[in-house]
């Protein structure tokens, strides 16, 4: 049964998430929820995400965005610098699919698992309120770059019914389903103490600094992966892999010298031994972000009709 909603009174102590407010429509007919409270935690920032609703027959498939940046930095409402913003999400819109990007913890607020909880508060905010977003709460997917790719991938293999407890979090709406339909992941991280071996030397041969607060990988688990390794295992998507897994793509330009595209290799290896429906699409030449690629546009067309087709089929 559906839990009442949450009233709006923002007294003290602040309500662990708010209603959606009412939308407002532009001349396109999208109805735009904007930085909605899906999630509040004492001595955190609230967490907020978007929602765009396509104009049309209600209940539509919804995708649940999720922005990189090293799990350190990022921002809801913009994807990487080479993709644009209308390209991307009106995309997804064109394609008869909501829209909704969220916003999580980044690493020096709170280390993992906090981000993946914050994921997963918002697709049980996404499915306990979809009615009054005109979403079909049955086909939700995920789709994020970089950190986000990493964070699509734990979310679609660790749903309540197969996941560590540890990892489901209680954040937001506290009780119902985190499952999705599918996932797309671009250029995600999927064995974190690999990759964390590997950054130092990809990054400075890409001319990067380390910043002052750490590589990311330490920042990300609050220590150094080398010196936890169990932390390491339990944040990469490879050890997660269940057996009913959802439908991935993953696209990963073959010269990133930030995340390497044998770490998508191993994750499609992992998926396929399960007997997962996996594509692995290799953008040649590209480096991080797709930096160097004239394919962006392709790339986005392909993401949003595998949405598209396997959220669709799931009427």
């Amino acid at each position: 049964m559906t839990e009442p909603l949450q009233d709006q009174d923002t007294g003290w102590p602040p309500p662990p998430f708010l209603p959606p407010p009412p939308p407002h429509s532009a001349d396109d007919g999208v109805l735009r929820y904007d930085g909605v409270t899906y999630a509040r935690t004492f001595g955190y920032r609230p967490r907020l995400l978007d929602v765009h609703v396509p104009a049309g027959t209600a209940p539509v498939p919804a995708v649940v965005w999720i922005h990189g940046g090293g799990w350190m930095d990022g921002d809801r409402r913009y994807p990487p610098p080479t993709v644009p913003v209308d390209l991307l999400f009106g995309s997804i819109l064109d394609a008869g699919m909501a829209v909704v990007t969220i916003d999580y913890r980044h690493s020096l607020e709170a280390p993992f698992p906090a981000q993946l909880h914050d994921v997963k508060a918002a697709i049980r905010y996404v499915r306990h309120f979809a009615a009054q977003l005109g979403i079909d709460g049955e086909r939700i997917g995920v789709f994020g770059e970089s950190a986000g790719g990493h964070l699509t991938a734990m979310a679609a293999l660790t749903d309540a019914g197969a996941a560590d407890g540890r990892l489901e979090g209680a954040e937001g709406v506290p009780a119902g389903s985190t499952a999705v339909l599918c996932a797309v992941d671009w250029y995600g991280v999927s064995d974190i103490g690999a990759a964390a071996s590997a950054f130092p030397a990809l990054a400075g041969s890409a001319g990067l600094e380390v910043p002052a607060v750490g590589d990311p990988y330490t920042a990300l688990l609050g220590a150094s992966p080398a010196d936890r390794p169990d932390l390491a295992a339990a944040a990469s998507p490879v050890n997660h892999v269940p057996s009913v897994v959802p439908p991935f793509l993953l696209v990963h330009g073959t010269e990133d010298n930030l995340v390497p595209y044998s770490q998508s290799e191993r994750l499609a290896e992992h998926l396929t031994a399960q007997g997962a429906s996996v594509e692995l699409v290799p953008v040649h030449g590209a480096d991080h972000i797709f930096l160097g690629s004239e394919e962006i546009p392709a790339i986005v067309e392909q993401s949003v009709e595998f949405l598209a087709r396997h959220l669709s089929a799931a009427r």
